[in-house]
């Protein structure tokens, strides 16, 4: 097992931190906490949106493979679609100018475009077990032999909606397992750190980066986070969010948000466009202003 170089801890920087800044940490350590991400206002908007489709998700994994069912979680809830059920979460989180800046500077020079792949509140309830150590670029295995040399393939956001502590199942990482020569080594439980963090702080985190949600050893605290990823545009992502999202939804959209969700074209570098229709942007077939 490869042995990493790096702090056993993770690094916090406040949000208004250089972008340069922010990008060496996660270069170096994989993973940085950035402070205050959200308000407390944001948080509660956000979770009063979410609050009745959070009441009648049960929790655990509709699943039928065994062990992507134990990815899950039996006492997790996972809610996805959140871009329909929260105008907090498509106004105010993903149209984000720190999000767009983040990824501006990782995607934009090698593969010229981005989108979201996934977008979920994960929230562990009480006695749920760790959850399987995993990179999240495994979604797209050429990145695995790619390895630690590969393009970034995914950016992750995790973010605190309550304060993540050891006991309730904070997220678990590996830093510097971005840096591991073999990606189809995940590390062992022993060798991760959880990334303690405030309700409101945000993990911010590579897809080479080793990590998986942390048990739940209390009795009765829910520790719920907010999850959405981005990978370049000559990916398929996880959702398919024009088949999610009410298209007169979409229309009410920013322009770089309708992009990130699929209702414009993607513009990956060296091609003449993906995501097409007719050779033409599909932002103009769908009649989006902009």
């Amino acid at each position: 097992m490869a042995v990493s170089t790096q702090p056993q801890s993770l690094r916090s920087v406040p949000r208004d931190t250089s972008i340069e800044e922010i990008l060496a940490i996660v270069a170096s350590d994989g993973g940085v906490i950035l402070k205050d991400f959200l308000s407390r206002d944001q948080i509660d908007r956000f979770n009063a949106e979410v609050e009745s489709a959070m009441e009648v998700l049960r929790p655990g994994s509709t699943h039928e493979n065994e062990m992507i069912a134990a990815f899950h979680g039996s006492k997790t809830k996972r809610l996805t679609n959140l871009v329909t059920l929260s105008p907090t979460f498509r106004n105010e989180i993903i149209d984000h100018d720190l999000v767009h800046s983040l990824c501006d500077a990782t995607f934009l020079e090698e593969s010229g475009s981005y989108w979201m792949t996934t977008a979920q509140v994960i929230e562990i309830g009480p006695g749920n077990d760790a959850q399987i150590l995993h990179r999240d670029l495994e979604n797209w295995y050429p990145f695995v032999t790619l390895g630690k040399n590969g393009p970034e393939a995914i950016l992750n956001f995790l973010i605190a909606f309550t304060d993540f502590t050891e006991e309730n199942g904070a997220t678990r990482v590996i830093p510097g397992s971005n840096h591991w020569d073999d990606f189809e080594d995940r590390g062992a439980p022993q060798d991760t750190i959880p990334a303690v963090m405030d309700a409101g702080d945000a993990l911010f985190f590579s897809g080479k980066t080793v990590h998986g949600g942390g048990a739940n050893r209390t009795e009765n605290e829910y520790r719920r986070a907010v999850a959405f990823a981005l990978n370049p545009g000559f990916l398929t992502g996880e959702e398919a969010y024009p088949f999610l999202v009410d298209l007169e939804l979409a229309k009410k959209l920013s322009p770089r948000v309708q992009r990130m969700l699929g209702f414009r074209s993607q513009y990956p570098t060296g091609s003449a466009g993906l995501w097409q229709v007719d050779y033409a942007e599909l932002g103009d077939y769908l009649g989006l202003d902009g």
